[in-house]
């Protein structure tokens, strides 16, 4: 081990990627920390029977001068036992990720699975790095980097502000380095089906006939892709659709008619679990519908702009959409009932029959 002097700090090479750790020969627990773009010293030591590691400041702006000596005054004050007090280093953001995902009344498995696919992709090199070794520089150049895609760089450094802030309930970090970042303007496509005659004869000529149930569903319930392609048949009741946990965070039960089951009676006995069942994956459920010129969400746009088009109030049409009221009235005081719910849905209905009636041609 060297000596860290204010020579070897100076001269310690930026990695190309993760981070090199340079512990001091002299000063027992003083070690630099050496990244991509930063030189950080830390003191760290064992203490009861726990690695606890604090900040010291960065170098150049920490000479090695004063780390050393800032070293040796929490060697003093932890061996005489104020290290206990003492809080635990910034942890990984691979740490504080997992810290994250793992609250009780967090979102959907979809939403975790999603957020550590991004992480994977787009922050492999950050997920060893402390939090408070990510620099608003590294966060603004990683944003930039992702401008092609607008959206993935808005969501990605949102997901990262999140699990940053999550990680500063209980670890002493500053605020988080995305406020740096000048996020780029995102217009929704708010594509809807314009032509519902067109819609029918398109999906009826799907290749795949579950293909085309599955979109006919999406149409006529105003479901998310996710909710429709992990729907179980333990789920579909006479009266409704129960979706035990959706993109919010908690359970929702949509109403359904006989439209509903009739639409769906193509998908009886396919499979004894999933309702759009697919041989090709493992666990026997259909993960990617057929493509068509329509994407998923645009039918549940369209379910809602016929439903507003037919008369059916705003404040409905949310509700039919698991939409999370605005009001905290609505938030938690209104809780309307199935039966309360199921005229909406039987005029919408009703209105869908109507458009995407092939007898329009005639």
């Amino acid at each position: 081990m060297p000596k860290l002097t204010e020579t070897f700090a100076r001269k310690a090479p930026q990695t190309k990627s993760g981070t090199d750790k340079h512990w001091d020969s002299e000063v027992r627990g003083l070690v630099l920390f050496v990244g991509k773009k930063a030189k950080t010293w830390y003191y760290q030591k064992d203490v009861g029977g726990q690695t606890r590691r604090v900040l010291i400041g960065r170098y150049p702006v920490i000479t090695a001068e004063v780390a050393r000596q800032t070293a040796l005054g929490f060697a003093l004050e932890w061996g005489r036992g104020a290290g206990k007090q003492i809080q635990i280093g910034a942890p990984t953001l691979q740490v504080a990720m997992e810290a994250y995902l793992a609250r009780p009344k967090l979102r959907s498995d979809t939403h975790k699975l999603t957020m550590r696919q991004q992480f994977e992709l787009h922050l492999k090199d950050w997920l060893r790095l402390p939090l408070d070794e990510i620099t608003k520089s590294m966060v603004v150049e990683r944003h930039r980097s992702l401008a092609a895609t607008p959206s993935t760089a808005n969501h990605l450094l949102k997901y990262f502000r999140t699990v940053w802030n999550h990680a500063r309930r209980v670890h002493d970090l500053p605020e988080s380095p995305t406020l740096a970042i000048e996020w780029y303007d995102e217009q929704p496509a708010g594509t809807i089906i314009d032509d519902l005659v067109e819609w029918r004869h398109e999906i009826e000529g799907l290749h795949n006939p579950i293909h085309t149930v599955f979109y006919e569903l999406l149409l006529f319930t105003g479901l998310r892709k996710t909710e429709a392609l992990t729907l179980e048949w333990r789920h579909v009741h006479e009266d409704r659709i129960h979706l035990p946990m959706t993109k919010n965070g908690r359970s929702f039960d949509l109403p359904i008619l006989q439209l509903h089951h009739e639409i769906l009676a193509p998908m009886k006995g396919l499979h004894r679990q999933w309702v759009f069942p697919s041989p090709k994956r493992m666990d026997g459920r259909l993960s990617a519908p057929q493509r068509m010129k329509w994407s998923p969400h645009a039918h549940r746009r369209t379910f809602a702009t016929v439903a507003m088009e037919a008369g059916v109030l705003e404040e409905i049409v949310g509700r039919l959409l698991n939409h999370t009221p605005l009001s905290i009235t609505g938030q938690r005081y209104v809780k309307p009932s199935l039966d309360a719910l199921r005229p909406a849905m039987e005029v919408i209905c009703a209105e869908m029959l109507r458009r995407t009636s092939v007898e329009k041609e005639r």
